[in-house]
């Protein structure tokens, strides 16, 4: 399967909050159906708009030549990873878009503040290399 057919994660490299969110990621995804790329690398450049490059207040979440935003990437990542965290997902969907991304964007506006920022983005262990794009 090649990259672009996987799921991809686009996340903000220095975020904290994202870094927590590749953290849960990888840990309920142990068959590594989704993919991880910064919104600072390479592979974001090719696929993202210039737009979605600067803007690092949202995580995206690529999925079969779709682009999801905000909250629904969130609920598509929980959707992808699978398990109970598909029954999650189904609920946040039951939440008007709206009133999900009013939640996401107070969120994003304060997550430095609330989860830090690091200086580089996150380096991926030896075993999660693989699921890695630049």
């Amino acid at each position: 399967m090649s990259e672009l057919e996987k799921p991809i994660l686009f996340f903000d490299g220095v975020c904290g909050l994202c870094n927590r969110c590749v953290d849960f990621s990888l840990k309920h995804d142990p068959h590594g159906k989704v993919l991880f790329a910064p919104l600072q690398g390479k592979t974001a450049g090719e696929i993202l708009s210039e737009s979605d490059v600067e803007n690092l207040d949202t995580v995206i979440f690529y999925e079969n030549g779709i682009l999801h935003r905000r909250s629904t990437a969130i609920v598509k990542l929980l959707s992808a990873v699978g398990g109970f965290w598909s029954v999650l997902a189904w609920l946040l969907w039951l939440i008007p878009r709206p009133l999900r991304n009013f939640g996401y964007r107070m969120t994003a506006k304060n997550r430095y503040r609330f989860f830090g920022q690091k200086e580089t983005c996150r380096l991926p262990t030896p075993p999660e290399r693989e699921r890695f794009l630049n």
